[in-house]
């Protein structure tokens, strides 16, 4: 995920027209009154073919949304339900974005340009369809840091400032606004499913199987899967895996999403939709990043739960095309695969060899044990660790029969490593707010892509869409 990306060629391919009349609803993008590019992302862009826009047509296709050649002729507001905090909520849908182009990426799978910020549609409720410019911030810093510790997450593409004064409840307001474009490997939702069962719209639930298994492909079933022939099925058995990955990369980054509704669940297992994140302090897993979760219900350790359950709405409404049985084997999964995910991300982000499930199990308890013992920061423990290094008492004795990869990245010799803790954040915001001063975000940005050049190539499981 950290890797450079092949150059290539724009390739349009707005396969969701296919579903376009029942999914969405056309809708226009906001009039704004200025465009400040303010952030363009050219290692993304450059995965899609885009790179070579200048400056002008960038903000002319990402701030006042000018329909990209060959695509969709108008942006696309997707329609979905969802379960927030737990409770289903049939009233939602995209609010402040749309869908505004798909195209093939160099590997030549489908992309979505996704927005945030783009102005009010039929789903907006009593809200203004406005992103703060703090927001987007954020979004950048959240969605670098995560790729750069190999969690499968959405890039933040393009950020333009508005011009337009916005009041929010919870920062200092009138604040300044934006407008931001992701890209995404799909918007399809957990929550784009619950609104066919919702309706009972069996033959829309079918074509929108079949979309996902065509565009997001991932392996089949195991052989001993009951139904593992019926589309519902795989699709069921797909989801499981990412979702159990998606969970465990989250645990090994130290981060806290803060808002794991059904709504916010891509189906393709990619992380998105970034908005009360935190990365932690230290390792607590009661900590919360939301100052809404009273409960804490979307805790740092109660992730894993949050997105079994996720899955469990999932098989919920494919119920209207499978069998109970066959969606809870495929559920039943989660448990060992998560397990699997945690120990090999684990050693990963470690920087030593795998040696099995077991033993590999035994290291993360021990890992877990010292960081709580010691309220060791999350990422200086990994960092002061790498390859086994550093190692005293139980750790060492933990660490001892494990051999270091071949890793010999200058990062590592760094006096410390990279963090995103709120402080920090914060910091970079208040240049930014106080002085319009961007280069602490830029420095950062170049920082975190640096960090994930040392780390390499994650595991991915073999569920993850090709």
């Amino acid at each position: 995920m950290s890797d450079e990306p092949q150059e290539a060629v724009y390739q349009p391919d707005p396969a969701i027209l296919d579903l376009a009349r029942w999914l969405g609803s056309p809708v226009e993008p906001a009039d704004f009154p200025e465009t400040r590019l303010r952030f363009r992302n050219d290692r993304a862009a450059q995965s899609i073919g885009l790179d070579g826009l200048g400056d002008a047509e960038w903000t002319r296709h990402f701030g006042r949304f000018a329909p990209l050649e060959g695509n969709l002729p108008q942006p696309l507001a997707l329609k979905y339900h969802g379960h927030q905090f737990r409770v289903y909520n049939p009233e939602i849908g995209d609010g402040r974005g749309f869908l505004f182009a798909q195209m093939r990426d160099s590997s030549g799978r489908l992309m979505d340009l996704g927005t945030k910020g783009s102005g009010t549609t039929p789903f907006s409720r009593a809200g203004d369809g406005r992103l703060t410019l703090k927001g987007a911030v954020r979004e950048i810093l959240a969605t670098e840091m995560l790729e750069a510790l190999g969690v499968n997450t959405s890039k933040t593409f393009s950020v333009i400032e508005t011009g337009e004064a916005l009041e929010r409840g919870d920062e200092p307001s009138p604040t300044r606004s934006a407008v931001m474009v992701r890209l995404s490997h799909s918007h399809i939702r957990i929550g784009t499913f619950q609104r066919l069962l919702a309706l009972e719209e069996r033959d829309h639930m079918q074509a929108l199987v079949a979309y996902c298994l065509d565009h997001f492909p991932g392996p089949p079933p195991p052989d001993d899967a009951p139904a593992r022939d019926e589309p519902a099925v795989i699709l069921m058995h797909n989801v499981v895996e990412r979702m159990a990955d998606l969970a465990a990369s989250y645990m090994v980054a130290g981060f806290v999403h803060g808002v794991l509704n059904t709504d916010n669940m891509n189906i393709t297992g990619e992380s998105f939709d970034y908005g009360p994140w935190r990365w932690l302090p230290r390792w607590d897993p009661s900590f919360t990043a939301a100052y809404f979760d009273h409960g804490g219900l979307y805790a740092f350790g109660r992730q894993p739960e949050a997105l079994h359950w996720n899955c469990g709405q999932f098989a919920v409404a494919l119920r209207l095309l499978a069998d109970s049985e066959p969606l809870v084997a495929a559920m039943e999964r989660f448990g060992p695969l998560y397990m699997e995910a945690i120990a090999q991300r684990w050693c990963w982000r470690l920087g030593v060899e795998p040696r099995g499930l077991e033993a590999d199990s035994q290291l993360v308890t021990a890992c877990e044990k010292a960081m709580r013992e010691t309220a060791a920061q999350p990422d200086a423990f990994f960092f002061n660790h790498r390859g086994g290094r550093k190692g005293s008492g139980d750790m060492a004795q933990a660490l001892e029969s494990y051999s270091p990869v071949d890793d010999n990245h200058p990062y590592w010799n760094d006096d410390a490593p990279q963090s995103m803790v709120i402080a920090e954040v914060e910091e970079i915001w208040s240049a930014i707010d106080k002085r319009d001063d961007w280069q602490p975000l830029t420095d950062k940005v170049v920082a975190l892509r640096r960090m994930g050049e040392a780390h390499g190539t994650p595991p991915i499981p073999a569920g993850h869409p090709a």
